[in-house]
């Protein structure tokens, strides 16, 4: 009940979001069923099915990780003043971020329900003439069990996603004497810089093994390597390739907060006046809150490329509507994760710029560093995500 007053209670901005985390839900609960639909119109297709319900783990994960960056930023779940003393802890609030994501994502799993009985004509008729009774099997009994549990996954996923990613961290008691040197010795020197991220080397070897893992596997396609079909008109590849793929692909999600972290120190590098030392600085210390979603949407942008490069001259629809509602619900949701990150590095630094303001910098010093610093983003992940999805492809477009 109270994570339902939060929800009706908070601000209009939050209530968007919470409502891209039940549209994501509802895409993805109706991707869910539509598999249930296939291997109930299709029973000698045990395989196929199987296939088919293994792909939404995709646009699963994508929709885990907007739930988790929305619950994040919300401002009526963090910790404040007094409200210990009421029983809302910060672990007694991790509950009810979880509790107010699986309401988000319960939502959308209902209005996915709704669409899809629509679409098979169980409540009011087939719609367009029947377009879509194949792919839904209409006609045919849905088994109530099957797809009540479908539908249970991404409340389920989504609400353990929020409250591993905001459970409070056990910090062991600071010795006194320790404390008391150490805020003495604070204003003899100034504040360290922030560590870097630990992913970079492991991103890139795995980019690199992925890249050859993809290579090896595409030069002995043609020697007898077994293929691995793959729904939705992307017909069949070698099962090397695809694992190729994921390992550059995680390896570029990996790298991100690492790369993020190294394009602050290049901008505070060689004698930087105050917009380069502001921007740098803050890269530096936003790297694991913007590196991860950022290094994310480049691998899917990057996969995006590397499918398109392969498959988008064979003809005018090289895409099964399935997946294409995949491919854009992992792309929507990276790029809202994405977008929610930012405004999280905002709100965490409203403290900092209300700072500098009372010590006289201006504000246009400050939007200047906020532009270079996603000039700077641009810049770097722009190219290096065309160059991985472009090794990623050749060895597929040589073939």
């Amino acid at each position: 009940m109270l994570a339902l007053r939060l929800a009706l209670g908070t601000h209009p901005l939050v209530l968007l979001r919470r409502l891209l985390v039940t549209a994501a839900s509802a895409g993805v609960g109706f991707l869910l069923l539509c598999a249930l639909g296939y291997a109930v119109g299709h029973p000698g297709e045990a395989p196929a099915a199987l296939r088919r319900l293994l792909w939404c783990l995709l646009p699963l994960a994508a929709t885990a990780h907007l739930a988790v960056a929305v619950a994040r930023t919300d401002s009526a779940l963090r910790p404040r003043t007094g409200l210990s003393a009421v029983g809302l802890g910060p672990a007694q609030l991790a509950v009810l971020a979880a509790t107010s994501t699986a309401v988000s994502c319960t939502l959308g799993s209902a209005v996915a329900l709704l669409v899809f009985l629509h679409l098979r004509g169980d409540l009011t008729g087939l719609p367009f003439d029947g377009a879509a009774s194949e792919l839904l099997a209409a006609g045919r009994p849905l088994p109530l069990a099957g797809a009540v549990t479908l539908l249970a996954v991404v409340p389920l996923v989504a609400s353990l996603a929020a409250a591993v990613a905001l459970r409070p961290r056990r910090k062991p008691l600071p010795d006194e004497g320790a404390a008391a040197r150490a805020e003495r010795r604070e204003p003899r020197r100034p504040s360290a810089a922030p560590t870097a991220p630990a992913g970079l080397p492991w991103g890139v070897a795995l980019i690199a093994v992925g890249l050859a893992v993809e290579t090896y596997a595409a030069r002995g396609a043609s020697g007898g390597v077994a293929a691995l079909p793959l729904p939705g008109g992307l017909g069949a590849g070698p099962s090397g390739v695809l694992a190729g793929w994921v390992l550059a692909a995680v390896g570029l999600a990996l790298a991100g907060p690492g790369v993020t972290h190294l394009c602050g120190r290049v901008l505070q590098a060689l004698r930087p006046g105050a917009t380069r030392l502001l921007a740098g600085r803050a890269l530096m210390e936003e790297a694991r809150r913007i590196g991860r979603p950022l290094g994310v949407a480049c691998a899917v942008a990057s996969a995006t490329i590397t499918a398109t490069t392969l498959y988008g001259d064979g003809g005018a629809r090289p895409f099964g509507p399935l997946t294409g509602l995949g491919a854009g619900l992992v792309m929507a949701c990276t790029t809202a994760t994405l977008l929610t990150a930012a405004l999280e590095s905002r709100q965490t630094r409203f403290d900092t710029k209300d700072a500098l303001l009372r010590l006289g910098a201006s504000r246009a010093l400050l939007r200047m560093a906020v532009a270079l610093r996603a000039l700077t983003l641009l810049v770097v992940f722009a190219p290096l995500t065309w160059a991985v999805a472009a090794l990623a492809a050749l060895p597929l477009a040589a073939r």
